[in-house]
């Protein structure tokens, strides 16, 4: 029998959490060939969402749970899932129901029948989206793979079934700052990519802000190109040519008209796009600089500080 392991992030999700599992309680009984094992990783919540996870794990040993000592991000919970999942199946799965759990049994179909390693999802349509939002998501997707060798699909959703090969490529990958969708594509393998309309959540309100998104984007950006670092290094080998011209076009008019430059508002203009220019290079400059700096610490991606594992373990000691 085969086991498939969901590992479903959350983060102050109290609200969303009995709705997800009533949903996958229907997917699980549509496919009773399979062992499941739902791996939820709570992110460092602030409400109730622990004490409902310990209350599923209690009703149903398909359930499991990871609690982090404090909020670490989408990202961590995700390696954290994908680290502890047992399954010869793993899929990733966000627990708002915007990716729905009822594609999973083809998803499942085609590993089993056809000659791929993973099931991705992307989104066909962004009905229901902010149209700034949806703007800025189509635009990053274009801006990546234009300056990226990692082509990441459009629309392209965290929501995917994969072989256990995959999942342990995934995992070598135990880079600090981590861009799973890049991550999903650079390791390669054979994906096949189903479409769904886009769904809104079930319960609760996003937690992905436009800035949050943004600070991602830059995540993504840095992690699979250094474009970045050729672009200043371009505009400022252009700006000395600019500057070499000037100072040309300002010999040639002093000598032949006699005419010594004057104006001190475009010479301060200048300046301050010049020194703009430069802020921004260093800018740029210092965001690899800053990845290089945490990847170097060796700090760890994810602190686990309860499990329903240990649950289990002091319950077992407490009975005998």
């Amino acid at each position: 029998m085969r086991k498939i392991s969901v590992v479903i992030p959350c983060f102050n999700e109290e609200e969303a959490l009995p709705v997800y599992y009533s949903e996958m309680c229907k997917v699980m009984r549509r496919m009773p060939g399979t062992e499941f094992e739902l791996l939820f990783v709570d992110d460092g919540s602030s409400d109730r969402t622990l004490a409902v996870l310990k209350g599923l794990c209690e009703a149903d040993r398909r359930c499991k749970y990871l609690s982090f000592s404090r909020n670490f991000g989408k990202e961590a919970a995700l390696y954290a899932g994908l680290k502890n999942a047992q399954g010869d199946y793993v899929a990733t799965m966000d627990v708002d129901l915007q990716d729905p759990p009822g594609l999973l049994p083809e998803m499942y179909r085609i590993l089993e029948e056809e000659a791929y390693d993973s099931v991705a999802t992307r989104r066909a349509t962004r009905t229901g989206e902010p149209k700034i939002r949806s703007f800025l998501s189509e635009s990053f997707y274009k801006f990546m793979n234009r300056i990226s060798k990692t082509e990441i699909v459009n629309g392209a959703r965290d929501y995917r079934l994969m072989k256990r090969k995959m999942v342990d490529a995934v995992l070598g990958m135990s880079e600090y700052n981590r861009f799973s969708k890049g991550i999903f594509e650079w390791v390669g393998f054979r994906t096949k990519w189903l479409e769904f309309q886009n769904v809104g959540r079930c319960a609760g309100e996003t937690k992905w802000t436009v800035k949050k998104l943004f600070l991602y984007s830059l995540e993504g950006i840095t992690g699979f190109s250094v474009a970045p670092l050729s672009l200043a290094a371009v505009v400022g080998v252009l700006f000395c040519i600019l500057a070499f011209f000037m100072i040309l076009v300002i010999v040639v008019r002093t000598v032949i008209w006699g005419d010594p430059v004057s104006g001190w508002p475009s010479l301060a203009c200048i300046i301050f796009l010049v020194s703009g220019i430069q802020l921004f290079c260093t800018g740029i400059v210092g965001q690899y600089l800053s990845k290089t700096y945490l990847e170097t610490k060796h700090r760890p991606i994810f602190i686990l500080k309860d499990s329903s594992e240990e649950d289990e373990r002091t319950h077992e000691k407490v009975s005998v």
